[in-house]
């Protein structure tokens, strides 16, 4: 695996620099690496997305691990340094991961076809989000994401009822999903160092066959918690019919994920 010093001469050698609105922060440490890598069990032959390969550290490792790899780079002279470095041994998808919509790229889709893919990357912060709620609820061939983000992100994802952190993407992700919080990564295992610490999870999908609406799902969740200290009477209204054992006077963030599925069945019948 590449050094944090042979990071820095790559990038050298070509003039480039970490960037900020791209969110490059790169993974030195090798410790992390292999936690992640491991966390995976990925086997020889197994396709993995990875998005955000920056000069290539992680891919060099999924590659020596033997997976196949498609890996997504927005940053042109990084995608260039990839291409120069590994470009014949894996699928370089250039641009950003994420089209109008939020939808994933119609270059990734191409280039997973129908296999089965993981995605295992160290994610450029302010893609996370989207990316993970995308590949949850639109793409049922990805078996499991592994993942470096934000702590605060994570915290989200695996947030309580009644907590200040629970909100649409922990609901999302524990209903078509099971969250496992690997550990936390000091800033200090990435450079340039983020001034948060960070946090490699698991997601792992679930099928359930309620909500069948996916989308209408998370659109309904979405409105109910951008009022999420309003009671659910002024939210939907008084006349509304709520599930049995749920009272007007309830909050959004109060609710277990067993029941805001049953108040969105109830108030949006196929």
């Amino acid at each position: 695996m590449q050094s944090l010093t042979e990071i820095r001469a790559l990038l050298d050698a070509r003039g480039l620099a970490p960037r900020k609105r791209h969110g490059q922060n790169f993974l030195h440490d090798h410790n992390q690496l292999r936690r992640l890598v491991d966390a995976a069990r990925i086997a020889p032959g197994d396709l993995v997305l990875e998005v955000g390969p920056g000069t290539g550290t992680l891919t060099e490792a999924l590659l020596d691990a033997g997976a196949d790899v498609v890996a997504c780079e927005i940053d042109p002279g990084l995608g260039d340094l990839i291409e120069d470095r590994v470009g014949d041994r894996i699928t370089l998808v250039r641009g950003d991961c994420l089209e109008r919509g939020r939808r994933l790229s119609t270059g990734i889709v191409e280039a997973i076809g129908d296999r089965t893919f993981t995605m295992i990357a160290n994610l450029p912060y302010q893609v996370a989000s989207p990316l993970m709620i995308e590949l949850l609820l639109h793409h049922p061939s990805c078996r499991g994401q592994f993942v470096t983000i934000q702590r605060e992100v994570a915290d989200r994802l695996s947030a309580d009822c009644g907590t200040k952190q629970r909100g649409p993407l922990g609901i999302l992700a524990t209903i078509f999903g099971s969250v496992e919080r690997i550990g936390d990564i000091p800033a200090s295992c990435f450079w340039p160092q983020p001034k948060v610490v960070s946090a490699m999870v698991a997601i792992r999908p679930k099928h359930p066959d309620q909500p069948a609406d996916r989308d209408g799902f998370a659109r309904f969740i979405t409105g109910l918690f951008s009022a999420r200290r309003k009671q659910l009477g002024t939210i939907l209204g008084r006349d509304t019919e709520l599930p049995e054992g749920i009272d007007h006077a309830a909050r959004p963030e109060t609710l277990s994920d067993d029941q805001l599925v049953e108040i969105f069945l109830r108030t949006n019948p196929e």
